[in-house]
């Protein structure tokens, strides 16, 4: 028995994060990937049997995964993002919430053949859509910032809202059924009270977080297990109130620490974005794989007809409706109608509830687990793949085009910004320094005047986050400080910074913890100095800069979405020789490049890009 616990385990794990590694190296939903793994390691092969293997403790089990999940969904949801969100965000929970749930009934009765008691506990239980889709989405499609906060701030507040609502609605059945007058009065009483326990506990639990992180009475070691441990607690004990109360609990706790200032939130966020990514592949293999075949055999057409009306019909007029008179427009109004992926929360309440449902009666019942299924396995499936090309007609994506932000607007790195521009790249340059960053905005280049380590810098780029860093600044000691603190947001290999100046090592004096990829071969002080003599930066054909007979180097090389900063670090450049290079010419170069172009009579990516 304990090794098939093991090799159960073992397999989810490995399964979870290969279908990640999957899906960021094929750029694919990572969420479809995970469902197919489920279905194939599950009820295709039968290598595992979650239910079997781990018996009873599974559903206690998937339920404080799933309260890490909300938690960590919480720490995301900033006061901030919510006021530049406008209405839309209420209009999307405390509207859209009840209107899902009616429609949803009504389509589970009239076209799925339900009964009335699992037509209302189907429609409770579709009002959720989920962080464990949406986020992974969201990082995918590129969405502009508005519209990710509405499908955001949607998915992390409805789900524990749609769990409690389903709880809710189960229990007042199940008193309905045994004949109990007063059912639904004792339910709503029960509500409220498990509601209140669950912010009270949160926020609790939150301010007890910063008094004694501020005061300095925790050490750093034990600040994560803290925090991980709260959530659990939170939500175990909100649970004694009624069932589901502890996602509520668990949310408000994450939500709460991430709007009243807690130092040093920040790198410990990082490692919980780490471990909720392995819990939600790991679960979503789980509950997929413990399907019974019977499920699938309980699929007719009634369930099929229900779940494109589900998609088609329920949530757009749903929306449409919650939204009418708000500050949404009628773009927004349709992404958020058409994106409604469910996830985890669905799935674990739809297999309890159903057969508790059913055991006291009501013959329907047991149709709710396919039918939530159903719904699941189709708008992962569709959604996943139709957000990004959907978001991109609408005008709502920020574009394929890699966003490269430079920290230094020298005259020298503004010339390479323009070259970059050139090549399609979006590139904005930061400086501290007012005059910098009039200057480069004089030369057409987006420029920010802040600090890029000050939450303000945060603020600002979020509305048109990069994708690359190149730190050019005069103190190779900034630059390695920043590059540190970038790199783990970014990726260690999209953050660059100068070469130290000289006899400074950095590639071997430096660990790559604390600093970033070298970028180039000169230091800052040569790049000025070359700068003054009249060498220029251009872009030009990457086969031209490669070319055996040419002495220049490829500083930069583009394609597509892609980027290659030229490193003395390993790189994979393999598929951009067809792209476009940006390099550093010397004065002899550039005249000479002019020349040819103005005898054949072109005007070239780098004619265009020469300052003069």
């Amino acid at each position: 028995m304990e090794q098939d616990v093991a090799l159960a385990v073992v397999v989810l794990v490995a399964g979870g994060v290969a279908a990640q590694w999957l899906a960021f190296r094929f750029a694919l939903p990572a969420i479809v990937i995970l469902f197919a793994a489920g279905l194939l390691v599950g009820p295709g092969l039968g290598l595992i049997d979650p239910s079997e293997a781990m018996g009873h403790n599974l559903h206690a089990l998937i339920g404080l995964a799933v309260a890490l999940i909300v938690f960590e969904g919480g720490l995301a949801l900033n006061f901030k993002e919510l006021r530049a969100a406008g209405q839309g965000v209420v209009r999307l929970t405390v509207v859209a919430l009840p209107v899902n749930w009616l429609l949803g009934a009504l389509a589970a009765a009239y076209i799925g053949g339900l009964d009335w008691g699992a037509s209302i506990l189907f429609g409770a239980i579709m009002v959720v859509t989920g962080p464990t889709v949406i986020l992974p989405l969201l990082r995918q499609a590129r969405l502009e910032r508005r519209s990710a906060s509405f499908l955001k701030w949607e998915a992390i507040l409805n789900d524990p809202a749609g769990a409690i609502l389903a709880a809710a609605v189960l229990e007042f059945l199940i008193l309905f059924q045994f004949g109990d007058d007063e059912a639904l009065l004792e339910v709503a009483l029960r509500l409220g009270v498990g509601l209140a326990v669950g912010v009270a506990l949160g926020v609790g639990a939150a301010f007890l977080v910063r008094r004694l992180f501020v005061a300095d009475l925790t050490p750093e070691i034990l600040k994560t297990p803290m925090l991980l441990a709260l959530a659990l607690s939170v939500y175990a004990l909100a649970n004694l109130a009624i069932s589901e109360a502890g996602l509520v609990a668990a949310t408000v706790f994450g939500l709460t620490l991430a709007n009243i200032d807690v130092p040093g939130l920040s790198e410990l966020k990082r490692f919980k974005e780490g471990l909720v990514v392995l819990i939600v592949s790991t679960l979503f293999i789980v509950l997929v794989a413990d399907l019974d075949t019977e499920v699938f055999l309980a699929l007719s057409w009634p369930i099929v007809l229900l779940t494109l009306a589900m998609l088609l019909v329920v949530r757009p007029l749903a929306i449409a409706l919650a939204t009418i008179g708000s500050d949404l427009d009628w773009r927004e109004r349709v992404l958020t109608g058409a994106i409604a992926p469910r996830g985890i929360v669905a799935a674990a309440v739809a297999g309890l509830a159903g057969a508790r449902l059913a055991e006291v009666g009501y013959d329907e019942a047991a149709l709710i687990e396919p039918t939530v299924f159903a719904v699941i396995a189709t708008t992962v499936v569709v959604h996943g793949f139709a957000l990004p090309p959907l978001a991109r007609a609408l005008g709502l994506s920020k574009g394929d085009d890699p966003a490269v932000a430079i920290i230094g607007a020298s005259d020298w790195a503004v010339d390479l910004s323009r070259a970059l521009g050139l090549a399609k790249v979006r590139v904005v340059l930061i400086d501290t320094f007012p005059g910098a960053a009039k200057r480069a905005r004089r030369a057409g280049i987006s420029a920010i005047q802040t600090q890029i380590l000050s939450e303000e810098a945060e603020d600002r780029l979020a509305d048109s986050p990069i994708d690359y860093a190149l730190v050019a600044t005069k103190d190779d000691v900034y630059n390695a400080l920043v590059s540190a603190r970038l790199g783990p947001d970014l990726g260690r290999e999209r953050v660059f910074q100068l070469p130290a100046a000289g006899d400074v090592d950095l590639a071997h004096e430096l660990d790559r913890d604390w600093r970033g990829k070298l970028f180039g071969r000169l230091p800052f002080a040569e790049y000025e100095r070359r700068f003054e003599a009249g060498w220029r930066f251009a872009a030009e054909p990457a086969t031209r800069a490669l070319a055996p007979q040419t002495d220049e180097a490829g500083l930069v090389f583009v394609r597509g979405g892609r980027i290659l900063f030229d490193s003395l670090e390993a790189q994979d450049g393999s598929g951009l020789e067809d792209g476009i290079a940006v390099v550093f010419l010397p004065p002899e170069e550039v005249r000479g490049r002019e020349v040819e172009e103005e005898a054949a009579g072109s005007t070239s990516l780098l004619r265009s890009s020469v300052k003069r």
